[in-house]
């Protein structure tokens, strides 16, 4: 079977169909689903979808777009539901940043403080981690290096960057998903082989970065699909083989 480490179940895009998607999911060799904790205001929405369905997880955490709205009080009344498994997504994105150098150093601080208090939440609570990266790979690194727990987690998206890697050793394992069957992703596919086999883990990031061919369109999780045949043949190995692989690392990682 396959896991979807990463969709946005709780996204309105899902409202009229989720039924649907989740039943084309499973029909493809889709069971579970986790969904990241990214916007407080749809943290209630993933959590009723978590009750509904038996195989869909969610995580608990703010995405750094939203550092500022960061309610870790308010996030904390839902750690302790059976079904939240991780603490994100949570990390450093320095893609839109303000334009004076006051503001650009604000961002990136209060950016740094609630991802490092979610990084140590996660230790205390000993969950994993489900971190975000974008434009900030040695900030992000120097901070999973000193603050991360032996819990570990998964870099969402991996975005190719070699340095990244050195965290497999720290029990980080690195999300591959729709990019990695664009035809811009030269970099990733070249980067793809160095990624330990026992630390890959298949994701949609659903309703985002929809794969190839369906670019252009909702994403969704049967679309993983997709991402594991690009996985299998550059990882020279079965599609039931990858299958096995990353549904066993998703296990060992999240515990479900």
């Amino acid at each position: 079977m396959i896991i979807d480490t990463h969709c946005h179940l709780d996204d309105k895009r899902y409202n009229d169909d989720l039924d649907e998607v989740l039943k084309n999911a499973k029909e493809k060799g889709v069971e579970k689903f986790i969904i990241p904790g990214a916007d407080p205001e749809s943290l209630t929405r993933a959590v009723e979808i978590s009750e509904r369905y038996e195989d869909v997880y969610f995580a608990v955490g703010v995405h750094p777009y939203d550092a500022e709205n960061y309610n870790k009080a308010y996030l904390e009344t839902f750690v302790s539901h059976p079904k939240c498994i991780a603490i994100g997504e949570c990390g450093l994105d320095y893609y839109r940043l303000p334009e004076t150098k006051e503001e650009i150093e604000a961002e990136k601080k209060m950016q740094k403080e609630v991802f490092i208090d979610q990084i140590l939440w996660a230790k205390a609570l000993k969950k994993p981690l489900i971190v975000h990266i974008r434009e900030s790979s040695a900030d992000c690194l120097t901070l999973l290096d000193e603050y991360a727990g032996e819990e570990g987690g998964v870099l969402h998206c991996y975005n190719a960057d070699e340095s990244l890697l050195k965290l497999a050793d720290k029990n980080f394992y690195y999300g591959i998903g729709g990019v990695l069957t664009f035809k811009n992703a030269r970099k990733l596919v070249n980067v793809y082989p160095k990624i330990p086999q026992d630390r890959l883990l298949i994701e949609t990031d659903a309703p985002y970065l929809t794969p190839h061919p369906h670019r252009g369109q909702r994403n969704e999780p049967s679309y993983t699909t997709l991402v594991a045949d690009k996985m299998s043949a550059l990882s020279e190995i079965s599609r039931d083989e990858m299958e096995r692989c990353t549904t066993e690392n998703a296990l060992r990682l999240f515990g479900i």
